[in-house]
């Protein structure tokens, strides 16, 4: 196969690559691929490049972006052959959106500031996706988001209409009260409604998190990685003991973590 070596490349050249790997000669593995079969690398691309955007790395952020886009442009030529669109047809799909989308900019609309800006936004997209009601909004948060985002989600749109906590005590409130019927479940020992109440204590946290302005699903990642430092803190304490954790008891174990904490404190 001809292929032209260049000292830089551009986004017709990344199609060109993609049609050839797809192509009769192309990539064995390339060709048998299907969106269900790399839906994952999507996913996992994706929290790559978050995870250089928390990292501050601008060089490992370049590289993420590109197998970003490397999975829209897999996803897009698979369309392609399929004969129902093509990465051309998705970028007349998002210029057309953002216009519409942005009246302020592109249109006579005025608005006085972000909050009215996030407003229109929501009425454009509202009625551009045909939805009539509140509860049409909620259902179009995608079910696939992690939970605590998704619960956030439904939760603001939930109070754009009115439907919501006057207060943080209030929100408190009810995330104790959660508490007790979780207690209650557990004494009872039924499965189903320890599971049921477990997840309304979880969505009443993250009502809380609104309240109090931080990011629930952010919260949660940061108290994973609080746990970890801690976790290797205590390993190391033991080692140093000659402890061995798994025969040790709890008591002890809870004496390392409280000295743990102690040398990281955050």
């Amino acid at each position: 196969m001809a292929f032209t070596q260049k000292d830089s490349y551009g986004m017709q050249d990344l199609l060109q690559i993609m049609e050839t790997l797809r192509g009769e000669n192309g990539c064995p593995w390339d060709r048998e691929q299907d969106h269900h079969s790399i839906r994952r690398n999507f996913l996992e691309e994706t929290y790559e490049v978050c995870e250089a955007i928390d990292n501050e790395d601008p060089a490992l952020l370049k590289e993420e972006l590109g197998d970003v886009l490397l999975q829209v442009v897999f996803h897009a030529r698979m369309e392609e052959e399929a004969g129902r669109f093509s990465f051309s047809d998705v970028c007349d799909g998002i210029c057309k959106k953002l216009i519409e989308r942005h009246p302020h900019i592109f249109g006579d609309i005025h608005v006085s500031g972000t909050d009215e800006v996030l407003d229109n936004w929501d009425k454009i997209k509202q009625a551009s996706k045909g939805q009539k009601t509140a509860a049409e909004t909620l259902h179009s948060v995608p079910a696939t988001l992690p939970a605590l985002m998704r619960s956030e989600k439904v939760q603001h749109r939930a109070a754009k209409v009115g439907f919501d906590y006057p207060d943080r005590d209030w929100a408190m409130r009810d995330l104790e009260s959660e508490l007790v019927e979780l207690r209650q479940a557990v004494a009872e020992g039924e499965q189903s409604h320890i599971d049921e109440e477990l997840g309304d204590l979880l969505f009443a946290a993250v009502n809380v998190s609104r309240f109090v302005h931080t990011d629930a699903e952010d919260a949660l990642s940061k108290a994973c990685g609080k746990f970890i430092r801690r976790f290797e803190q205590v390993e190391q304490l033991a080692n140093e003991r000659g402890i061995e954790m798994k025969a040790a008891p709890i008591e002890l174990l809870d004496e390392l973590w409280k000295q743990a904490k102690k040398k990281t404190s955050c």
